[in-house]
């Protein structure tokens, strides 16, 4: 089985750039997306429901912003997009697919930097990270559980090209990082941080100017999560920076 997490940054525009494909001859069994930017019923047919696809979707009320998705090869026996807030919930930011005792959330977890820059977003995101760790703690109770998508965050050094710069940017705050420390500290696994202790250079996130993907100055800001039973499971993980469409590449986990 082949898990891949790709934040589109708008679907109508990536079902231009290439989605289809990346989707049908990726060997791809299940596929979360974060930053849809659409209503359901604006994507076309080929998108909304594609051949052999299950397709779930979590929009945002706001139109053109945010929303998370789920393809699947095999129908999901449950379906929530609820964290219990409303704050969380009309942004269309969480879902989880549960496929008999396997659960696969697909989650695009807040930018702290709010409209001026001046992390005026971080408590809010912060309070995100409790409320999606809170309901994947949960989760793990039923069977294994993988947590994809934008998490927005920078966890390491060795996961950002220009750590130095950033110290004081949201994505790469000391608060934040701390949360993600707290979820390995928890039981869960960067899937694949743990598959590739030491590799720099791996990034899945470039600025859309001044030459940033070419040179490869990135941040590793979308994860596969694994809670210790999913873990065991994950036969490789991956990143595919030359997958174009985005300013986002896909990551994903192949599974025994």
């Amino acid at each position: 089985m082949r898990i891949v997490s790709w934040n589109v940054n708008g679907l109508r525009a990536c079902a231009k750039k290439g989605f289809l494909q990346v989707l049908q001859r990726q060997k791809i069994d299940i596929m979360a997306l974060q930053e849809v930017r659409a209503f359901p019923e604006q994507l076309p047919d080929n998108v909304l429901n594609p051949r052999g696809w299950h397709t779930v979707f979590s929009p945002a009320k706001r139109p053109g912003y945010s929303g998370v998705a789920i393809y699947s090869r095999v129908q999901p026996t449950r379906v929530e997009t609820s964290l219990g807030e409303a704050r969380f919930d009309d942004e269309g930011r969480f879902l989880l697919a549960q496929f008999g005792r396997l659960s696969v959330a697909s989650v695009y977890f807040p930018k702290g930097s709010g409209k001026d820059r001046d992390n005026s977003r971080v408590p809010y995101k912060m309070d995100f990270y409790r409320a999606v760790f809170e309901r994947i703690q949960l989760q793990r109770k039923v069977g294994p559980v993988f947590v994809t998508g934008d998490y927005n965050t920078a966890h390491h050094t060795i996961d950002i090209a220009r750590p130095k710069s950033n110290l004081k940017a949201s994505g790469f705050l000391p608060e934040e990082r701390d949360e993600l420390s707290c979820w390995e500290q928890a039981g869960w696994v960067d899937t694949f941080r743990h598959k590739h202790p030491d590799e720099p250079d791996h990034y899945t996130w470039w600025r859309q100017f001044g030459g940033a993907r070419k040179d490869n100055v990135g941040w590793r800001i979308d994860y596969v999560f694994a809670s210790k039973t999913a873990n065991h499971r994950v036969k490789n993980a991956f990143i595919w920076p030359k997958i174009m469409g985005s300013d986002h590449c896909p990551v994903g986990v192949d599974l025994l």
